[in-house]
């Protein structure tokens, strides 16, 4: 088997380990964990009664208030559009101005925010609880005032609402240039007594749309608390603990888009789902600690609000102008996070200088190829060493083939008086795995690649190659189905793969060489749905390792021939004196 193969069997069999380990053995064992010892240093309890359920119910109210459309305050910057509905003082409405649905320029832009009564229902809510019964809060059916009917970057817009017992109520948004919100909660208690209030905010989306199939890419809660990243699948929201901490974020993270609540202060956050006349809903909500406001004075709050696309440089300035904790995370980088940023970071430098992210990521495969080049020359010569002595083996095996324990015996002394190592073809060629799994996850989840043209028929990387060999690219009008999608770039991939092979001999093994034989296939079918940036970058990383191949066979036969040259010399010049 020659190198190649192994590192693609390698990256493989990497790929399903990690996955594997994830999906059946980290997630059922941190559900199947005590709620105490999820993490080190976040304090976990059941979720209280009088915090939990006023939000949920509140929640589920509000499919009927957001019938009555009301007044609305309309914003927009550079990035998104939309409106605050004055009907429970809710962010039901934003669009994202620089992201469409399709790649076509017709196409509808992202609406990341709906209303309630919508069929894509998303928003986000900010109020108060009150554990005295008495005191009156604004919820899902209050109609605040607005300061301003409309607002852009670094704009403030003031809602209130008085109670009946003269409580004023404010919330304060200020919208920055990009995808974050100031949100400020304020209290002016004129009530003549003094009343306990706790703030809150909460996310609130409905579960319909389609999650990630490839378990590639987390889809679902996350947050971070005490500084521990938590993933919370859609499906395990309904057995979610609380968290308690002070410090952190808690949001709902899909493949390219998030939505997080930032607070300032110390909070209980925690996700549930329920039903909303038979509808599916998630939700996560947080709240502040209890505060007791004396009459004549006030209190007010702040947290952000972000609401947008996952890109990374952008994430990152608030991660470190705002002390976020692991913001950066919200981008799912996975369990090769020091591997996976780094190489998503050259990526985009590469990009800002290139223009075509296609371009991008052939230069950055190259620039990994080179880095790796001595590790891949290390793994070729030991598989080379192996290779020369396969005849010997061979014939150890034939002759041991009924003792099994003086097989092994024979083959450890072929190897100790050959000085080879018998992993050390393959030990090089794992260490690769990790980069290059790492680079798969850079080219899945960047932001970047999503509807990026490269050339030609290539007008979005993040799709699979649209041609197809079954209707000759086109030129026949016939639609296969989806198993039949098989492009020019999955084509153009396994048929590297295949020369890769042809360049070195096969397995001794016939059932091992059967197996290799059939893998460019079982490839090209499999590649065939990935996303077409993906496949570039293995057709592109193989046509490199064909030339590395050839290249480590040109310096390894020069090597071989100056030594026998210098040998040759040596006995010409030094001949054995004779007896």
């Amino acid at each position: 088997m020659n190198q190649e193969s192994r590192t693609l069997i390698a990256v493989f069999i990497s790929m399903m380990i990690i996955i594997g380990w994830q999906e059946w053995y980290v997630k059922p064992l941190v559900a199947n964990q005590d709620p105490a010892v999820i993490t080190d240093n976040t304090s976990v309890q059941a979720a209280p009664h009088t915090l939990r359920q006023p939000i949920v119910e509140s929640a589920a109210d509000v499919v009927e208030a957001g019938k009555n459309k009301g007044e609305r305050v309309t914003f927009n910057n550079a990035e998104i559009l939309g409106s605050i509905n004055l009907v429970g003082a809710r962010v039901d409405d934003l669009v994202l101005r620089n992201y469409r649905e399709r790649v076509q320029y017709s196409s509808d832009n992202i609406t990341l925010l709906a209303p309630s009564h919508t069929n894509h229902s998303y928003f986000a809510e900010f109020g108060w609880i009150s554990p005295d019964k008495t005191v009156i809060v604004p919820n899902s059916k209050t109609l605040w005032t607005a300061d301003k009917s409309n607002i852009e970057a670094n704009e403030m817009v003031k809602l209130h609402w008085v109670n009946p017992q003269g409580v004023r109520f404010e919330i304060h948004l200020t919208m920055t240039n990009d995808f974050m919100f100031l949100v400020e909660q304020a209290v002016h208690n004129n009530s003549g007594k003094p009343i306990e209030l706790k703030q809150y905010a909460l996310l609130n989306r409905i579960d319909d749309f389609q999650k990630d199939s490839s378990m590639v890419v987390h889809e679902g809660g996350i947050g971070v608390f005490e500084g521990k990243l938590q993933e919370i699948a859609f499906e395990d929201m309904k057995n979610t603990p609380t968290y308690h901490t002070n410090s952190g974020w808690l949001g709902f993270s899909d493949k390219y888009w998030l939505t997080a609540l930032i607070p300032h202060n110390d909070f209980d956050a925690g996700y549930s789902a329920f039903n909303v006349h038979g509808a599916p809903r998630l939700q996560a909500d947080m709240s502040s600690a209890s505060v007791t406001i004396e009459t004549g004075n006030n209190n007010s709050q702040a947290m952000f609000f972000f609401a947008g696309a996952k890109k990374l440089d952008l994430l990152d300035f608030y991660r470190n102008r705002f002390n976020i904790p692991l913001f950066d995370r919200a981008v799912d980088f996975g369990v090769l996070y020091f591997i996976t940023k780094p190489l998503l970071e050259l990526l985009h430098s590469i990009y800002g200088y290139v223009g075509n992210f296609g371009i991008a990521i052939l230069i950055l495969t190259i620039l990994i190829k080179i880095l790796l080049f001595p590790l891949a020359y290390k793994g070729y010569k030991g598989m080379n060493k192996m290779k020369a002595l396969q005849p010997h083996m061979t014939e150890l095996r034939e002759k041991h083939k009924d003792d099994a324990s003086a097989m092994q015996t024979a083959m450890m002394e072929l190897y100790r008086k050959e000085q080879v190592n018998p992993l050390s073809g393959c030990l090089p060629i794992l260490l690769q795995a990790p980069v290059f799994f790492a680079l798969y996850k850079v080219l899945y989840v960047s932001i970047e690649m999503r509807h990026a043209p490269f050339f030609g028929w290539i007008h979005d990387l993040s799709a699979p190659d649209p041609t197809t060999i079954f209707n000759l690219f086109g030129l026949i009008p016939w639609a296969p189905p989806a198993l039949l999608m098989v492009g020019v770039f999955p084509l153009l991939m396994a048929s590297t793969m295949y020369i890769q092979q042809r360049m070195s001999p096969e397995p001794p093994d016939p059932a091992q060489a059967q197996v290799m034989r059939l893998l460019p296939l079982v490839f090209l079918f499999m590649f065939a749905a990935f996303p077409v940036g993906l496949v570039v970058y293995w057709s592109w990383s193989n046509v490199i390792s064909i030339t590395q191949q050839l290249l480590i066979k040109q310096m390894m036969g020069e090597n071989k021939r100056t030594r026998h040259h210098l040998a040759k010399e040596a006995a010409t010049h030094n001949p054995k004196k004779k007896k």
